[in-house]
Formats: structure tokens, sequence, C-alpha cells
């Protein structure tokens, strides 16, 4: 929507254009804040389920009598732009005049969140004087809904129950049908109940508070603000790209391969055009959709852009709202693999969006080289476990991962370490202790890869190593991507490690390693381990220009090798020492031989390391519990 149809549309709704008092728009911004905080919290506070209340999947928001957003409380940064489709979508559905008070509209369609079918949004139409004044809405993820369990999915009616925009609740009373045929298609009914109370409760959070604004300060006062909010963010973001440089810019990366025809890669191309005011982002030689379940719908590739634009343009700036994109268009045909269209497989949709945002700030690196960052890990590093609990034989379903990993180097400094990937933004991983008080699963390890972060004058951020016994039979699967197309670097920067899955079988002498990321349907027993490894951020800057004294802290701490600070540092060492005088001198013959060289993709995957010496041959069938842990932990060959 650009600036002159929404000031028209001001005009029919109120009669003439509303002046903003200034003071009341302050205590607006940030009463919106305050309100989709509030509604974040309560919906943490009483959730059943650990992605929601521990992980914080989810994501909350006001949106106007039109759909439009006007606060969004952040868990994930890709909902930018599908909480507001969702709930146009909604008011397409039913029409204005079909709404009353007491509504609450769900769905969980995937071609109109944009996401898989986990993703239950329900919303809320707000009145005021018996006139519709705003929409609250909450995203969140259920962990089951139907669908197979097992192996990659080539279709949505595979992944689970599909809900088409229904009202839940119509004039305050419950739809029982409807909520008899969500509890049939769930494996865990009770689970999921508490979680559909819990968005209840959220978007009835945002009601509340927003009638309570209007309480004190009038309707058209607050609407008036919230015009005036937007505005603002409009002139901000306007003035903004009027600061970069007019021009057209170009990028592409990889996909490793959609899980079903591996090793084919999946081009991301994007194209940037800066005139003026207004920036266009193209993304129409993006993969077309594949058969695999890394697909997502036309919002989530319109978030792509807009996450990217609200990166470049107005990042911390809040409460985030639709004024912030009126001065950003996006070209996107159906049928690509961020535009995907039914019957497409939907259940890995957050996979592909990250690298099409990194491949946004790669292809604007050379106009904007101190605002944009070279590629980071790209992938939530999950793995899906599921079993029964030894103690009652009650089934569970466990997201396990989430365990963050390298961000890249910008101009001035180093990558984050350990950060979850842009898709999830406000995402926390699961603590240990409530994993294993959880489950029957025992953290054995968590820690930072060395030599996992891009080589540069600044260096990327480590990625991360997570490693999990089962204590009983579980199964598990897990589908990573950017494992062979690792996270690139910039201006003479270094690609980082790419993401990797393996498991280690009790008493075995190697891992077992999954070339492509893809690990389907394994059967673990007590005693073997799942390994979860994050990939690391690119490199900033040739690494032959990175000061010595950030090299030797890196050694220190452990976050390079010795033979990394040799091979790509250039260091020379005397005894423990680095000899500054020698390096110097390495460091220009290893320009003038244009090293060290960069590996952006993996041609092969790495062979695991040779096992240890150790005796394998354990006779674990009469073992303890106690016993059976300790061993399988001595016998890790291959951390």
């Amino acid at each position: 929507m650009d600036a002159k149809t929404d000031k028209r549309d001001k005009a029919a709704r109120t009669g003439a254009p509303a002046a903003a008092d200034p003071v009341i728009t302050e205590i607006v911004r940030n009463g919106l804040i305050a309100a989709t905080e509030e509604m974040k919290i309560n919906l943490m506070r009483t959730a059943y389920n650990m992605i929601i209340y521990e992980a914080l999947d989810f994501t909350v928001g006001l949106f106007d009598a039109r759909g439009n957003t006007i606060s969004i409380g952040l868990g994930l940064p890709m909902f930018i732009r599908g909480m507001s489709d969702t709930v146009k979508a909604k008011i397409a559905h039913f029409g204005l005049g079909n709404l009353h008070p007491g509504d609450i509209l769900l769905t969980n369609d995937a071609y109109i969140t944009g996401s898989h079918l986990n993703h239950m949004t329900f919303t809320v139409p707000i009145y005021h004087a018996g006139e519709l004044v705003a929409f609250s809405c909450c995203m969140a993820h259920w962990p089951d809904v139907g669908g197979t369990l097992d192996g990659a999915t080539t279709d949505i009616y595979s992944e689970g129950l599909q809900m088409p925009i229904v009202k839940i609740s119509s004039k305050g009373v419950l739809n029982e049908e409807l909520v008899a045929i969500i509890k049939m298609n769930v494996r865990l009914p009770e689970r999921a109940m508490g979680d559909f109370r819990a968005q209840v409760a959220a978007v009835k959070t945002g009601e509340r508070r927003f009638l309570e604004m209007i309480g004190k300060y009038g309707r058209d006062a607050v609407l008036a603000g919230i015009d005036a909010i937007m505005d603002q963010g409009e002139a901000l973001t306007r003035e903004r790209v009027r600061a970069m440089p007019d021009g057209v810019y170009e990028a592409e990366s990889f996909m490793d391969d959609d899980g079903i025809s591996v090793g084919q890669r999946i081009a991301i191309r994007v194209r940037v055009e800066v005139r003026g005011e207004r920036m266009t982002i193209d993304l129409s030689d993006v993969g077309k959709q594949v058969s695999g379940f890394y697909n997502s719908g036309e919002t989530a590739g319109r978030s792509c852009c807009q996450v990217a634009f609200k990166c470049l343009t107005s990042a911390l700036d809040l409460p985030i709202n639709d004024g912030q994109f009126r001065a950003l268009d996006i070209v996107l045909p159906p049928g690509r693999v961020v535009s995907a269209v039914k019957p497409a497989a939907m259940r890995m949709w957050m996979t592909y969006p990250m690298t099409v945002i990194d491949t946004i700030f790669k292809a604007l690196a050379p106009a904007l080289p101190d605002q944009v960052i070279a590629g980071h890990h790209a992938d939530l590093v999950v793995g899906r476990i599921n079993g029964r609990r030894p103690r009652d034989n009650a089934f569970y379903i466990y997201t396990g991962g989430l365990i963050g990993g390298g961000w890249g180097a910008k101009h001035d400094s180093d990558g984050m370490s350990a950060t979850i990937a842009i898709n999830d933004g406000d995402t926390h991983n699961g603590p240990s202790e409530q994993v294993e008080a959880k489950y029957p699963l025992l953290v054995e390890r968590y820690a930072l890869r060395e030599d996992s972060g891009g080589a540069g004058r600044f260096r990327g951020g480590l990625g991360t190593e997570q490693m999990v016994q089962a204590l009983h039979d579980i199964r598990f699967s897990s589908q990573m991507d950017r494992v062979k197309c690792k996270p690139w670097g910039l201006f003479g920067g270094l690609s980082g490690a790419g993401n990797a899955v393996a498991l280690h079988r009790f008493a075995a002498a190697q891992e077992q390693h999954f070339a492509n990321g893809k690990a389907f349907n394994q059967v673990l027993r007590a005693g073997d381990a799942y390994i979860l490894r994050s990939g690391g951020g690119g490199g900033y800057g040739s690494p032959l220009d990175r000061d010595l004294a950030s090299v030797e802290r890196d050694l220190r701490c452990g976050y390079i090798g010795r033979a990394a600070a040799i091979d790509l540092y250039g260091v020379v060492f005397d005894g423990d020492a680095i000899d500054h005088a020698a390096t110097i001198a390495r460091r220009q013959a290893m320009r003038a031989q244009g090293l060290p060289l960069d590996q952006p993709v993996s041609a092969d995957m790495v062979a695991p390391p040779p096992a240890q010496a150790h005796d394998h041959h354990h006779g674990g069938e009469n073992l303890s519990a106690e016993e059976r842990v300790a061993l399988a932990m001595s016998g890790r060959c291959c951390t």
C-alpha cells in the first residue's frame, strides 16, 4: 500500500484527515508496545509446550481495522508480514459485516500464513461502541497437528490437520464441533487445548489493552495517533533509502537440496534496485518450489523482503508497523520456494527464507559495506524427537536443538556466536535442565565449535555443538541445510563452517554422518546420541589483516586452533608465542600468492575422524542405567 492510498483510506474512515496530538501519539506508541509485550508474557505464562514458553516460537500483534500492522511483539521476525496478511484474509473471507464482538477467528492454512500447519493463528476483532476499530492476533507453534512424524513430506496433505478460516467462537460461543475436530487430529489433545486457551488469553489481552487506551484518550485521538506513527515510520524509511546510492544490485546463493533430489542445489537469486526514496526487491529468479518440504507461501517471501528492509532502514524503531514498509516494492511471482502454491509441502518453511534475507544483504554489500553482515548459519538446527516416557509409557514429541550458531562479521566487529538464526529472532534454545527434566534425554555437551567462524579481519561468529544421549528408545529426525553451501564471507573474508548432524551409536567406533544434513526416522537406543552442529558466520575482510592481539585472544579462548592461525591468519609461532616480525613477512608472502583460499562450497562431506584408542566391545545388556550412561559418555570417540 502506498502513502496516497493509505491517506485516502484514512479520509474515508474519519471523514477528514485527523490531526494527531503529539503527546497522545507518544503515549499510544508506548501503549501499543506495552500491550503486545503483555500479550507475549501472558502467552508464555499459560502455554503448555516448551516450544512456546521456553523457545518463544510465536508472534503476537495488533492491527488496524483493515488488517495493517500497528504493533508486533516479536517472536518470529518472519511473521512481520504473515500475521497481517492472515488478518486481511480473514476480513476478506467473512466480510466486515459478518464479524461481531466475541468472535474468534482461527486458521493454520499454510498458503495464507506462509508457514507450516503447526502455526495456529487466532484473531479477535476489537469493537468500541459497536464500531470495529482493530484486531488482536496471535500465531504460535503447536508441536503436533497430526500428519506423519517420519521422513520428508512431499505434499501438504501428509503434514497434518488443515484448518481453513473458521469462527472457533461466534459472538462469545465456542464452536465445540470444531474443537472436537482439532482434538481428534492431534496426538496430544490435552496439551494442544492448553496452548489453544493460552492463545485465546493472549488475543483477549490485546483487545482489553487497546480498548483501555481508547477509554482513556478517546477513539479518534488513538486512531489518529496510530496514523501519525505510521506516517513517521514512512518518512524515516524514505529518508534512509534516499541516503543509499542509487543503482541495481544483484547476488546469488544456493541451498544444498530439498531432501528429495539429493545433491541438486536450489538457487537463491535476488535483484535490489534503489531509486530515490524507494527500494524494489525482486525475487523472480529465486528457485521454483521444490518437491521436498522446504517451501513457504507468498507471505513468507514478502516477509524476507520486509525483514531485510527493516534491518537496513529502521532496525530499532518501535512499534513495528506497516508505515515502515511503504517505501518498499516487492516483485514475487507465484510458484517460487518462497511463494509456493498448493499442494507444496511446507513443514520446514523457515529454512530457505533465511538465506533469501542473507542474499539481499549480500547484494547490497557493495553499496552499503558498513551496514550489512557476511552470511550466517541460516538454519534452526533442530532435531525432531518422539518416543514414550519410561515411567508411564506416555507418548511425547520434542523439538530439540535451536542451539544457535554463528552470525556474519561486519565492517567493525566479529560476528555473534551461538545466536539463533534470523528467522526466529527472539526464539530461545531449550534449557538443558528443562530437557532433562521432561524427557528421557541427557545433554552430554553443549559448546562452541572451534574454527567454525569464517576467518577474516573480523572473524565470523562461532557455531555450537550439542550432543544429547537417549536414555530410552527414541525416534530422531533432522532436516538441516547449508551443510555444503557454507555461510559466505565479504570483502576477502572466508566462509564459515556449514551445519551438520551426526549420530553416535552406543559403543560404535565412529560417528554416523549425514552428507546433506537430512537424517530421517533414525531409531536411537539407550546410550546412543545425536549430535547437532551449527555453522559459523562468514568473515569480513582479509584474515591477513586481523590484529594479532585478536588472533592471540582467539587462540587463548579456543575459538581457533593453531593450524587455523597458521594456515588462515598467516601466523608464525616461536614455541607457543607469536613471532610478530616473522608473521608480518609470511602474511606478505601469502598475499602475493593469493592466499588463503576460500572454500564456500564443500564438495564432499568431511570424513568422520578416526576412533581414539578405546575398547568398543562392551557388553551393555547387563549394565545398570547409570553404568550405561557413564560408559556411553566415555566412548564418544569423535567429539
